[in-house]
């Protein structure tokens, strides 16, 4: 650990005074906050990369980590629940008869850390520097979930009791499209049965202002290759006389959009519905600016769809990107080759009114029909898929998680939408029945799935002590 390192964030002026069993925990929080400085730099060494075998061994370390970390905060029941992948974590805490449940989400696995030259330090030893820490996981998503665990900790070794029951579930394959959890959900029903779900994933739209996520987009993915000819070929000898796979891959992926930014894919918006008049409004009243936008992500301007604002189109309108395209020679220098194959990834962003498989299915038969002759298509159909989700108007947990967000931080949250997609959502709502409010502590420019992860320390000690005042704040709704 470097120094710089931040402890407990002061308290805000004219806040209200906490319950007494909340200030006996944030009391033992705030003297643990090195060491839950310390603990989230250790969790976060481990590589848990869900997608890579050679990480399988990892993601048993993580899984067992947090096993370890469960039972010594207290928690009952503390088990991994086996899939035909990567483990899941459970455990709980039931001592509260007559008080609602709720259902704790949250990932231990995590993206990739390539490229690596693109860190400036290394993915998986976390370095803090100043307010920040940094390292592949640390935002997305084990600074928000280690947090959970750490403030059912200090409330259970300061009073011996939680507000409400709580019920911890921490997946190991949300970072490759949480292709088991929904099967073991529906196996483990009975002992998922709560009132609501708290995910510790997602994330605040900004640091300066406090958010409320109430909506995300689902997911649908495809890859598919091109092949021509049955080995490379000299592009001399044979360019001109064949079709070039990379040239019909980048046809296949130059026809998925018009000159607007309009997909092309027949049938890809039937069900998607427009925002309101209203709606559309109140976006024009976030603190939000394309140009302050734009320089933060580097890119030359902001662009998409015609007719929509930057966030409306993250937002709330569907969207197809490639996020690989490659074939032919890369390496130094030149080789004239004309390449046998090419091979392209693709993900499309979807809204209500979409499903994932149905925008599968229609990009697989897009892409069928584009093929240009002289190549063959091969397509490959991904499981990484999730239905668009949204927490109906007027939801209690709407409300509670607004309180404590203005409590905390004095001003009103803003409610946002979410670009990305959290697959076990639909999940949560087919199988359990369960509605799910994005309560992390994450800000969507802390380069998640990106190199130079970090995750703001005093984040880390706010959520612990804006968990607390959710669970009080459920658990004593009617009283």
């Amino acid at each position: 650990m470097s120094a710089g390192t931040t402890g407990w964030p002061a308290p805000r002026p004219g806040a209200a005074p906490l319950p007494a069993a909340l200030e006996a925990a944030v009391s033992l929080l705030r003297n643990r906050a090195d060491a839950s400085l310390a603990e989230l730099i250790d969790f976060a060494g481990i590589p848990s990369v869900s997608a890579q075998t050679a990480h399988a061994p990892d993601m048993a370390r993580a899984a067992a980590w947090l096993v370890a970390r469960l039972e010594r905060a207290g928690l009952q029941d503390v088990a991994l629940w086996i899939t035909a992948g990567h483990p899941a974590v459970y455990g709980e805490w039931l001592g509260a008869p007559g008080a609602p449940t709720a259902l704790v989400y949250g990932h231990y696995d995590v993206q990739p850390p390539e490229p690596l030259e693109r860190w400036s330090t290394p993915p998986f030893t976390p370095t803090v520097i100043g307010e920040r820490v940094y390292g592949r996981g640390v935002s997305d998503d084990k600074g928000p979930l280690l947090l959970t665990v750490q403030a059912a900790d200090a409330l259970l070794s300061a009073t011996g009791t939680l507000p409400l029951n709580v019920k911890f579930l921490f997946e190991g394959e949300e970072e490759v499209g949480s292709a088991h959890l929904p099967e073991l959900v529906a196996q483990r029903a009975a002992e998922l049965r709560a009132d609501f779900v708290i995910s510790a994933d997602g994330g605040m739209w900004s640091a300066e202002f406090p958010s409320l996520t109430v909506s995300g987009r689902g997911l649908a993915a495809l890859e598919f290759s091109v092949y021509g000819p049955a080995r490379d070929l000299h592009s001399g000898r044979h360019g001109g006389a064949l079709h070039n796979p990379l040239h019909a891959a980048a046809a296949l992926v130059a026809g998925l959009h018009d000159d607007h930014g309009r997909v092309t894919i027949e049938g890809f918006y039937d069900g998607v519905q427009e925002l309101s008049a209203e709606q559309r409004a109140g976006l024009t009243r976030l603190p939000f600016s394309d140009t302050e936008y734009v320089a933060q992500t580097g890119a030359p301007a902001a662009y998409g769809e015609a007719g929509y604002s930057t966030l409306e189109r993250q937002w709330h309108r569907p969207t197809v990107e490639v996020n690989g395209l490659w074939g032919g020679y890369t390496g130094e220098g030149s080789k004239t080759v004309l390449p046998a194959e090419a091979h392209v990834k693709l993900t499309c962003r979807l809204v209500p009114g979409q499903h994932p498989e149905t925008i599968a299915a229609l990009l697989a038969e897009h892409l069928r029909t584009h093929t240009p002759p002289g190549v063959r298509l091969e397509l490959r159909p991904s499981d990484h898929a999730a239905g668009p989700y949204a927490l109906p108007d007027g939801h209690p947990l709407r409300g509670a998680a607004g309180q404590v967000l203005h409590d905390l931080y004095g001003t009103a949250p803003v409610e946002v939408g979410m670009g990305g997609s959290i697959p076990i959502l639909e999940t949560f709502k087919d199988v359990l029945g369960l509605d799910t409010v994005l309560f992390s502590f994450a800000v969507g420019d802390e380069n998640i799935h990106a190199p130079d992860e970090f995750f703001r320390i005093p984040r880390l000690y706010e959520g612990q002590e804006a968990w607390l005042r959710l669970w009080w704040a459920l658990g004593h709704a009617d009283g």
